[in-house]
């Protein structure tokens, strides 16, 4: 699991992102850091997949008991 305090950092600086964008403001990135993309469940930083929002490792143990909807495994 990663710091609570990392993933608050985080999600902060993501919103923070998100209202200046939607404030009109051109220039987005005048925050001092930038947001890291994080897993919704583990928070786990590296091995990130976008679509779904979740970490490699995560995402595997979802599909494998089949909780994803439309993710199939390739072999059978």
């Amino acid at each position: 699991m990663a710091k609570k305090s990392k993933i608050a950092k985080s999600k902060k600086l993501l919103a923070l992102k998100e209202s200046l964008r939607k404030s009109g403001v051109k220039k987005v990135n005048k925050v001092s850091t930038r947001g890291v993309n994080r897993c919704k469940i583990t928070g786990r930083p590296k091995g990130y997949m976008r679509f779904f929002g979740l970490s490699r490792l995560t995402f595997r143990e979802l599909a494998s008991k089949g909780e994803l909807p439309g993710v199939v495994k390739s072999s059978k």
